[in-house]
């Protein structure tokens, strides 16, 4: 995905400001999605899901910091450059723990927020590459698994799990988060359906599958992968 060919969703309340900024945003080539309150711009990022949000605090329905919760806790690991007003330490503390990955205060210059915007996409490109742990290797654009030099297969949805895990490393999901994360939010399965797709894994790229160390079960709670 090249920058310019980016599809970005701003959400929005003020007209004026997100119709110059779409319009700023077309001139460099972006594909522009639109949003004035939170609820409305969520779903469209669930629906269409753009390479990029632009999202301000300040919100109708759902403020900001709702909308990327929301997001992150449905496993949505879409990029977020967040404005807003209120420019106090907390206020961006807040944003960026959430999982924002920038924060611009208003009122901001347009250049400025189009340099942020192509280094968000610049980051996340570069982040589409090789991921290694252990003796194991995933391209995260050919989808190609290989451990110890040789190839491995994995089903369709083992990848997904794969790479949804490697995106995330260290952090502790449910499986209900997981199912969510890697099957989609309507996916009707059941903590069982993880459980086993985690033992393929490890039986698949695990050293000693019995003694993991990267697909680790965190009792009470969850799973966590480490690289």
């Amino acid at each position: 995905m090249s920058s310019a060919a980016a599809r970005i969703l701003v959400i929005e309340d003020d007209l004026s400001i997100l119709t110059g900024l779409s319009l700023n945003l077309t001139y460099e080539g972006y594909d522009v999605l639109q949003a004035q309150d939170g609820h409305t711009g969520l779903q469209r990022a669930l629906d269409e899901r753009p390479d990029l949000l632009v999202l301000d605090v300040m919100l109708p329905k759902m403020n900001g910091y709702e909308v990327i919760k929301e997001l992150r806790q449905r496993g949505r690991d879409i990029p977020v450059v967040m404005l807003s007003a209120r420019g106090m330490e907390h206020d961006k503390i807040l944003g960026l723990e959430l999982g924002a990955d920038d924060y611009v205060v208003k009122p901001f210059g347009v250049q400025e927020l189009l340099a942020r915007i192509k280094a968000v996409l610049r980051r996340q490109q570069r982040a589409g590459e090789v991921v290694a742990f252990g003796e194991n290797e995933l391209d995260l654009v050919s989808k190609a698994v290989t451990r110890a030099g040789k190839a491995v297969e994995l089903t369709a949805q083992e990848l997904r799990l794969l790479e949804y895990w490697v995106r995330h490393p260290d952090r502790i999901f449910s499986r209900n988060e997981l199912i969510m994360g890697a099957w989609g939010f309507d996916y009707e399965g059941t903590a069982r359906t993880v459980d086993n797709f985690v033992f393929q894994l490890r039986q698949k790229l695990e050293i000693d599958p019995e003694r993991p160390r990267h697909f680790l079960t965190i009792r009470g709670l969850g799973y966590r992968f480490h690289r």
